[in-house]
């Protein structure tokens, strides 16, 4: 995709930029340390136990004999994604040395985050095993009683309360704040973090674009055909396997490219987000009808 770039004419010292939140899922990242690296560079492993109940304790043979399984259990990387920007250097010298100077953290806050966001609700959505809800919210009141149905499957499937996260629309998180009536302020006390989430990250399924074949030039992602919008999630961070193994973000001067006179900026993520088999009961999504 070809560089649109402006030129100035009566520089002002501020940029019109489109509107963007930071990312609303880096409070979900994993602690690396409980996985290790699998037989394929491309996989991890994390360990899964499961121990026996109790028996019967008999006055002449004693305790009945139980046993630990320690698995290993495999996982593979499921996110793999860059870009490379160049600025020729006369554009950006004719820009005012916005055009190369403000390319990264655009890049950062209007496309990374975003897209980081959108992936790992669309993965954890998607999940097996996970509970699901289905249904219109019209009001504050109907949310707080969707919630409270959420929280007590949760309860029921015996999910810790602590470390609970609730992400909802903007919509919906704040008609329940508005309200600012005792049961309501009870129930968003529940959680361990509230985070607002734009509608256009909250999405059951995405495709993500290649960036190469045609109607994908521009990269990104977007909604996919079948997706559901997504009222809220209700996720148990220790559920979550969510880290990045690589990360790279480069410039390269126009003195070092040998193909153009042109800045580079590299950037490329590598990672993965997935739930643990034995801990999906930790995720609840409710998405509209």
């Amino acid at each position: 995709m070809p560089n649109t770039i402006a030129l100035a004419k009566n520089y002002t010292g501020l940029l019109d930029e489109v509107y963007r939140s930071a990312s609303v899922t880096a409070d979900l990242t994993s602690d690396s340390t409980m996985s290790r690296a699998g037989a394929n560079a491309n996989e991890i492993i994390y360990p899964q136990i499961t121990v026996s109940g109790l028996g019967d304790y008999d006055r002449n043979s004693g305790y009945t004999t139980g046993a630990v399984d320690l698995k290993w259990k495999t996982t593979a990387f499921n996110y793999d994604r860059g870009t490379k920007i160049s600025v020729d250097v006369m554009d950006n010298e004719e820009s005012r040395n916005l055009a190369f100077g403000m390319a990264g953290a655009e890049l950062m806050r209007e496309k990374v985050a975003p897209e980081a966001d959108a992936f790992t609700f669309a993965t954890l959505a998607s999940l097996d095993n996970i509970s699901t809800a289905t249904g219109t919210i019209d009001n504050a009141s109907q949310f707080l009683d969707a919630l409270l149905t959420a929280w007590n499957k949760m309860d029921e499937a015996e999910v810790p309360q602590e470390g609970r996260l609730l992400y909802a629309t903007a919509t919906l998180l704040n008609s329940v704040m508005a309200l600012d009536t005792t049961k309501s302020r009870e129930i968003l006390a529940k959680f361990q973090a509230k985070k607002v989430v734009p509608q256009a990250r909250f999405y059951t399924t995405i495709e993500m674009l290649d960036g190469k074949t045609e109607g994908e030039e521009i990269g990104h992602y977007r909604k996919a055909a079948d997706a559901q919008d997504i009222n809220f999630m209700i996720i148990h961070k220790p559920a979550i396997i969510k880290f990045d193994k690589h990360v790279a973000s480069n410039i390269i001067p126009a003195s070092s490219n040998p193909e153009a006179d042109a800045d580079i900026i590299k950037y490329r993520k590598y990672g993965i987000v997935d739930a643990y088999a034995n801990k999906r009961a930790g995720i609840y999504r409710h998405s509209k009808a």
